[in-house]
């Protein structure tokens, strides 16, 4: 055999390899969709479409809303304190106990406002009968005009008057002795819930007493304080001037349990200059007490309630520092972007006023990766936005 004929055999074969090896012999596979490969010279390397989901841009109802921070305060809030001074004999009440506008709470001694009903019932009697004898007098002295001075009839008409304002008064001090030994009896000024009682039977009590015997609030109905920022004010003036009821939804500290739901019930006169709010008043039955007064609450107030707009998920609506776009999803499996105009924003869906129709196919996730002309591939698709999701009480 000889070497030297073999060796340009060798060469060539060698040659054949290599050029396989990187792409660069006839039959070399092409990259996908014909697109230039990354590596060295542009060619060999596999470009893969970019994984996306998608949401079709539907019809739809789109709440706006407004969210704060609010705080529960009771509607009515009464320290009761005894209207006598005395010695305090029973308490009548459970901490914390339900009561109504009435119900005996304490029982203050009464004896000594009975002793002076006593002696004003005396004073009376003898008042008025002093004065049924000044008019008996007075009859007599009429009657024997002529036997009598005119001085003497003066007088007479004079004591009788004199009586008489005797017995007003009178009335008036056994009014008031009554009216001190009913204070004696401490009825709930309101309905509500009792807090814990501020001193025990066997003391000594006044109406001076800072404490007072015990606290009631009014638990049902309750309301939350909130403020809102003066740029969503138009709004929500404008939605109350035409009547309209604005439902207010009071959420637990982590935003995700709704605790109650009632109406927007008034608002305060003037801005807060410090913070740039508007303070808010909502009021709610708390029928099952969750609400409880000095509790911090998230607050979400519905504005306005929007019926079939357009609505596109707000993750697939991007921003530049030009306008809002969108990607459309096209049927080749690439994607086109599109500037688009928004309107209100609930959080989850935004409101589509020009660029995209009902029905189109826009990418959902992303979006980061794609530009116009960019291949997908579709991993989950949906027919529309989805809806808010509503909250439900816990039971």
């Amino acid at each position: 055999m000889s070497f030297p004929r073999l060796f340009p055999c060798a060469l060539l074969a060698l040659s054949g390899m290599l050029s396989a090896v990187h792409g660069q012999g006839a039959d070399a596979p092409k990259p996908a969709g014909g697109a230039p490969g990354n590596g060295k010279g542009g060619k060999g390397r596999l470009i893969l479409p970019t994984s996306i989901s998608t949401a079709t841009v539907a019809p739809g109802d789109l709440e706006i809303r407004v969210s704060a921070l609010g705080l529960v305060k009771a509607l009515n809030t009464v320290t009761v304190r005894p209207r006598v001074e005395g010695q305090l004999m029973e308490v009548r009440f459970t901490e914390g106990q339900a009561v109504k506008a009435g119900d005996p709470l304490a029982e203050i001694d009464p004896r000594p406002f009975e002793v002076q009903l006593q002696q004003a019932e005396g004073q009376l009697a003898r008042d008025r009968a002093a004065l049924a004898n000044a008019k008996l007098d007075l009859r007599r002295y009429q009657d024997a005009a002529e036997a009598v001075t005119r001085q003497q009839l003066d007088s007479a008409t004079a004591l009788v008057a004199q009586l008489e304002g005797t017995v007003k008064a009178d009335e008036g001090t056994v009014a008031n002795a009554r009216l001190q030994l009913g204070y004696c009896h401490v009825v709930a000024p309101i309905g509500g819930s009792v807090g814990l009682r501020a001193v025990d039977a066997g003391n000594v009590v006044s109406q001076n007493d800072p404490a007072g015997l015990v606290v009631i609030t009014q638990l049902q109905p309750i309301s939350v304080v909130f403020g809102v920022p003066e740029g969503d004010i138009p709004a929500v003036q404008y939605a109350v001037s035409r009547g309209s009821v604005l439902r207010v939804e009071a959420f637990d500290r982590d935003g995700k349990q709704v605790l109650a739901t009632g109406d927007l019930s008034a608002l305060d006169n003037q801005i807060d200059a410090s913070t740039g709010t508007l303070r808010l008043r909502a009021q709610f039955a708390n029928g099952d007490r969750r609400l409880f007064p000095n509790q911090f609450v998230n607050v979400r107030l519905t504005v306005e309630n929007r019926k079939g707009v357009l609505l596109a998920p707000t993750a697939a609506v991007q921003i530049s520092d030009k306008d809002r776009f969108v990607f459309v999803v096209n049927p080749d499996e690439t994607v086109t972007r599109r500037t688009v105009r928004t309107g209100a924003v609930d959080g989850l869906n935004t409101e589509i006023l020009e660029g995209v129709a009902a029905g189109e196919v826009i990418a959902a996730d992303g979006l980061d990766r794609l530009q116009s002309g960019s291949k997908v591939a579709v991993s989950g698709r949906r027919k529309g936005p989805p809806a808010s999701p509503e909250a439900k009480p816990q039971k």
